[in-house]
């Protein structure tokens, strides 16, 4: 690693971007363990925006899911409506938008995300950390097919017998 290069570190996820701000003279730090993964972003948009977001309180209905991508070494879900994009709880599937204010959606993550994060912690740099999950409509990357099981091959017949 030249003296440019930083360990990027693991894959960000919501519940290690979205910290509560430092205690203040005085003050005890506020405390967010107890908020659910998909909604720090909506605390963290108020305390470091100053921007009032209402936490959403239902689904959509019949709205289609938001699939989690890494992007840049960072859990993203992307919205349907805006193309806003945040980091996301791999343990809390709902993604609301803190921009257009949609309600929550359904929250696709890859069935063994610890396994997609070591694929990417193999890769040195940050800018080459990026996964689409293979059944996001949104996929640039086509997913190669599940290779055929060799043919097999035909017995061999035997030659009529000649009189």
């Amino acid at each position: 690693m030249t003296t440019l290069e930083v360990d990027p570190g693991p894959v960000l996820r919501a519940e290690t971007y979205y910290l509560p701000p430092g205690p203040r003279p005085g003050r005890p730090a506020p405390d967010w363990s107890g908020i659910p993964g998909a909604e720090l972003v909506y605390h963290w948009i108020d305390y470091r925006m100053g921007r009032r977001t209402p936490i959403p309180t239902a689904f959509v209905i019949g709205a289609p899911p938001v699939y989690a991508r890494i992007n840049h070494n960072r859990w993203l879900g992307d919205c349907a409506n805006c193309g806003t994009a945040c980091l996301v709880s791999l343990t809390d599937l709902r993604y609301g938008c803190t921009e257009c204010k949609r309600d929550w959606v359904e929250l696709i993550v890859p069935s063994d995300p610890g396994a997609v994060e070591a694929e990417m912690l193999a890769l040195p740099l940050t800018r080459d950390r990026n996964w689409w999950h293979p059944d996001d409509p949104n996929n640039p990357y086509t997913p190669e097919p599940e290779p055929e099981p060799p043919a097999e091959p035909e017995p061999p017949t035997d030659p009529e017998p000649q009189p």
